[in-house]
């Protein structure tokens, strides 16, 4: 599997093919693990069935039981928009469309009225979609019907070689893609439009978008489409994926039985993996638009394809891992400064095509902060580079992603069939691997312990280059905000280059959450409610606790918490105070601890507590690892004695703030649904849509005052705890 750190933040979101560190408690290594040599293959994950047909066409077959008696299909074909003539561009999205109107054993509606007949809705349970290289189509079907298992496997052998294309369908469909061009031709396709063919520049993808030329798409012949079809939808370019709740063997049957029908292609054409050319100097897609609601810069450096084929090579993923995850943490401290140089910043590495991968840094900025933000994220990646990240930023890294790891392993009965079918899809599009949860696990204990400083610093120099570099930005096109030229850029890199940069300073604070734990509030009264299996009880104090072991997962304990009230009782002229209260405490940190000095306390450990206020109630939420279940209370704990007021964290919230909606009425959408509210609210006090007048009605002190009233008191409480946990575990925490 894909391990890079993936940062959804960017303008082509709908086709980068990069994922997250999949995070997996082994308490053992295997022995053939412990054995492995860093140049021995990867292996495929044993719970995987794979096989080949005569005809070529891959499957990959695998059984899970979450959910429970359902399936998930996947057709994939190894073409998408990159492989289109030029009398074909918009063609690949054409054919994923028609596989819906009409088809050897389902004419016109009747595919989508069956599915729906049988429960399935288009959309969660049907799909598709069509990318530069790729045509994926999705089923979620129940398995307690053989005939409709089999009906399934049916449609996805007519999707693969009995598309009709009727000539009145095919008219009748080049409405439906021009509205869909049409409804998707907002800022940011308009702002993709202009930077992928830089980004992509010489190469056959800057000029294959999947959603192709609507002059090709309101005038192409018939015989245009059926020809694309018959050229790319072939065996060799083909794999079915099945997992489910289902036994294999039959699963199996099924797809050899509808599979193997299909012919094997005479002479057929070569699938090109098409090349992004090298370039020496740097390239600029600097692009701005009436209805653009934000600013962003970006650095984008094009390397070749790293390998993941060898142990070694998975070893280099997480030693990447290491690097973005650090770097990015010094950019997310970056945003909580009281002017903070970018509303977001990140770090990342991945594929977006097959045959590049791209490195990036990239910044969300308030208007007229390009140059800033740019020169900021350049700053901080020359730091390491001249200096280093710290031991203790790697040692609490590496405490981070083996922790992430563990939870995830321990719910590996319970993860999603679609995660995995997702998985087999880039193993057959991108060749990543697909080892298996507690290979990826017994990889990270053996090597994390083992990875320096060295080799995790050196990649500064290597993926960031004067050449394959562009340079991206976007802005609103509005008056007072500046639109950066392409000498501008280029000379902020270039200052950085000569700039006297100072290290970085890694605080870390040795101190406990709770110095002094509080005396214990005893359970008065139990109650047993055995219809549901709720355990009740009231404590001295008055607070109520209602308690539900489940094993819906098996490292996740959930707790929400309730108190009438809310901002109800503010007055309206504090209402915006009101509103931001829990935000600018959670913002604060608590007791001791800054936001930045807690996060980092809690570094290695799973848990997630947030307070919050809304217009009747407020309340605390959360969740945590059964491991780290009592660091959880103790955060209850401190957000109820001990919200802490920080008037730098305030500032730093309320720019933000100001950054992300400064733009927000760019959008015709926003401009709709502000009137539909306000209308509705019959113009009230409380219902403005957000501004940047209405945010400079916020206050750190009425905001504290108003968040330390609503928790003053915690008798008219009522928490509830459900997840993976005993009651005799829970009772000490809940009482102390």
């Amino acid at each position: 599997m894909k391990r890079s750190n993936c940062i959804l933040l960017m303008l082509v979101l709908f086709f980068f093919s990069c994922t997250a560190t999949k995070q997996v408690t082994v308490t053992g290594e295997s022995t053939e693990q412990a054995s492995l040599e860093q140049t021995d293959i990867l292996p495929v994950d044993a719970a995987v069935t794979l096989g080949k047909l005569d005809n070529g066409l891959k499957y990959y077959i695998r059984e899970n039981h979450k959910p429970e008696k359902r399936m998930e299909l996947r057709l994939v074909v190894k073409a998408g928009s990159v492989l289109e003539d030029e009398n074909q561009r918009g063609l690949a999205h054409f054919t994923e469309h028609m596989a819906f109107n009409g088809t050897k054993n389902f004419r016109k509606q009747e595919l989508v009225d069956y599915l729906e007949s049988i429960g399935m809705r288009f959309g969660p349970d049907l799909n598709a979609y069509t990318s530069f290289d790729e045509t994926v189509y999705m089923l979620q079907v129940p398995v307690d019907s053989v005939q409709i298992v089999e009906k399934a496997f049916q449609i996805l052998e007519d999707w693969a070689h009995n598309i009709s294309f009727e000539d009145e369908e095919i008219d009748r469909e080049r409405g439906v893609i021009v509205e869909e061009w049409r409804s998707g031709r907002g800022a940011s396709a308009r702002i993709r439009d202009k930077q992928l063919p830089v980004l992509f520049k010489d190469s056959r993808y800057a000029e294959r978008m999947p959603i192709g030329k609507m002059e090709v798409v309101e005038t192409f012949p018939h015989d245009t489409l059926r020809s694309f079809y018959r050229d790319w939808y072939r065996p060799d370019l083909l794999t079915v994926i099945a997992v489910g709740d289902f036994d294999t063997k039959w699963i199996e049957e099924q797809i050899q039985k509808h599979f193997s029908r299909i012919p094997s292609s005479n002479n057929p054409r070569e699938r090109v993996v098409f090349q992004v050319p090298d370039h020496e100097e740097t390239l600029f897609a600097i692009a701005s638009d009436p209805e653009a609601t934000g600013n962003s810069v970006s650095v984008y450096y094009k390397h070749d394809i790293t390998p993941e084929v060898t142990v070694d090579d998975y070893r280099d993923g997480i030693v990447e891992a290491l690097y973005n995850g650090m770097l990015n943490q010094r950019l997310h401290e970056l945003t909580k400064k009281s002017d903070p140089p970018f509303l977001y910043g990140y770090s990342s590495k991945g594929r977006f095509v097959l045959s590049r991968e791209i490195y990036m840094l990239g910044a969300g900025v308030k208007d007229n902060g390009i140059e800033r933000g740019l020169e900021t994220l350049v700053t901080e990646a020359a730091r390491v580079r001249k200096y280093g990240f710290t031991q203790s930023e790697l040692e609490r890294r590496k405490k981070e992603m083996l922790r992430y790891m563990e939870s995830a392993y321990n719910e590996r009965d319970k993860t999603e069939s679609r995660n995995y079918a997702s998985e087999y899809a880039r193993n057959f599009v991108m060749d990543e691997p697909i080892p298996g949860i507690e290979f990826e696990y017994n990889m990270y204990r053996k090597y994390i312990p083992d990875i320096t400083l060295e080799e995790v610093n050196r990649l500064t120099g290597e993926w960031m280059t004067d050449r394959n570099r562009v340079i991206m930005a976007d802005v609103p096109e509005k008056a007072g905000v500046n639109v950066p030229t392409e000498e501008k850029l280029l000379a902020v890199i270039n200052a950085v280059n000569k700039k006297d940069i100072e290290p970085y300073v890694d605080t870390v604070s040795d101190q406990p959450l709770v110095e002094s734990p509080p005396v214990p509030s005893s359970v008065v009264e139990e109650n047993r409610i055995e219809e549901v299996e709720v355990t009740e009880w009231l404590l001295a104090n008055g607070v109520r606790v209602i308690l539900k072991p489940t094993d819906f997962k098996n490292d996740e304990i959930l707790f929400t918490s309730f108190s009438p009230g809310g901002i109800s009782l503010v007055p309206d002229e504090y209402h915006m105070a009101g509103e931001t209260a829990s935000s600018v405490v959670q913002e604060g940190g608590v007791g001791k601890f800054g936001r930045i000095e807690l996060e980092k306390m809690l570094s290695g450990k799973v848990v997630s507590v947030s307070p919050w206020i809304n217009d009747l109630r407020e309340g605390i939420s959360g969740s945590a690892s059964p491991k780290d279940v009592e660091t959880m209370f103790q955060l209850i704990y401190l957000y109820f004695t001990s919200p802490r007021k920080d008037d730098i964290a305030f500032q730093s919230f309320k720019t933000r703030m100001k950054g992300y909606i400064e733009n927000r009425n760019a959008r015709p959408e926003s401009a709709l649904s502000d009137t539909v509210t306000v209308t509705m609210a019959q113009y009230h006090r409380r219902e403005r849509p957000l501004s940047m007048e209405l945010l400079d009605e916020m206050n750190l002190d009425m905001s504290y005052e108003i968040y330390r009233d609503r928790f003053r008191d915690a008798s008219d409480f009522t928490f509830v705890f459900i997840g993976n946990f005993e009651q005799s575990q829970l009772k000490p925490l809940v009482e102390t």
